[in-house]
């Protein structure tokens, strides 16, 4: 490999690494107020991620399950980033149209978690089908995460495709 074909694979994933972590930042600090404003702790939120490993339990375990609430967060974020740059790489039209293409990822994302991750889950609740639940949810994800992953590649300088 030459070294700009290193530079151009660092630089690629540094913007895979920043648009999920970026991701994970805003859509947390989203779930943390808004729950917030709804009497709900911060711990709350975090455990509420992990109930996806640990079932009720999760809310028993104090910050162990909080930190693994966060760190399985931020490991989904990342992932993420790391499936839409692979796609950006490889389907230019993504990279003229990066603001309507990630919104859509985002979508894409709530739609992915809320309705076979979390059934798949230990987790001991669904989120409802409702009107509101999409409009948030589309909202927020579109913004939130899809926004900043689509953002990080697009302004990160990497080169779109190998070939």
């Amino acid at each position: 490999m030459t070294r700009d074909a290193l530079t151009d694979t660092r630089t690629f994933w540094i913007a895979v690494l920043a648009g999920g972590a970026l991701a994970g930042l805003f859509d947390i600090l989203y779930a943390i107020i808004s729950w917030h404003l709804n009497g709900r702790s911060a711990l709350w939120v975090l455990q509420s991620v992990a109930m996806g490993w640990f079932g009720r339990a999760s809310s028993t375990m104090g910050w162990t399950s909080g930190a693994v609430g966060l760190a399985s967060h931020f490991g989904i974020t990342i992932a993420a980033g790391a499936l839409y740059g692979y796609t950006w790489r490889q389907v230019g039209w993504m990279r003229t149209h990066w603001v309507a293409c990630g919104a859509l990822f985002g979508v894409l994302v709530y739609l992915f978690m809320n309705y076979v991750v979390i059934p798949l889950s230990a987790a001991p609740f669904r989120t409802p089908l409702t009107l509101e639940n999409l409009t948030y949810g589309f909202v927020s994800h579109a913004l939130l995460v899809g926004l900043p992953i689509a953002a990080a590649l697009r302004f990160s300088g990497s080169p779109p495709s190998r070939g």
